[in-house]
């Protein structure tokens, strides 16, 4: 099994486009947590991920509660990045089922997707800085995992 890599209702086609690029080039599964707030099949998704969209290995979900009920079956970690987190991504130590959830652009996850998660991480920043693109984020993040498990 591969890391799974799940957006949490993605806002912008863009950054959707360019994170499932990247899962497929990493051989990652991605797990779109609906809804978003755009067309799945919007014209600047297709753009971001260019011919890369064909290789990705992708499942949608109706909702966090039909991705949740999923993921209990399948017995996976949910593992969530945020901001209010104290773990550092790279002093965790991943496992090649983690499901690892990136929140909205506009405002990350609600509590109760929080609670749900098995460890939550941060990437650390500057001080002042906010956050980091999505897409750059995932990226980072994945780049660890496949690091650490390769």
């Amino acid at each position: 099994m591969a890391i799974s890599i799940a957006l949490y209702q993605p806002d912008i086609a863009g950054n959707t486009g360019a994170v499932m690029r990247t899962a497929a080039c990493l051989d990652l599964r991605i797990e779109i947590i609906e809804p978003t707030g755009f067309e799945l099949s919007d014209r600047s998704l297709k753009r971001a991920g260019m011919d890369y969209l064909s290789l990705a290995n992708l499942t949608k979900h109706l909702d966090f509660e039909a991705f949740e009920a999923w993921r209990k079956r399948a017995g996976r970690r949910l593992i969530l990045l945020t901001t209010k987190a104290d773990t550092v991504v790279w002093d965790f130590e991943f496992r090649d089922d983690d499901i690892v959830m990136f929140g909205r652009e506009t405002a990350g996850v609600p509590v109760e997707v929080h609670a749900a998660a098995d460890a939550r991480l941060t990437i650390p920043m500057q001080t002042g800085a906010r956050s980091m693109n999505l897409s750059a984020s995932v990226a980072l993040v994945c780049g660890e995992a496949v690091r650490q498990l390769r």
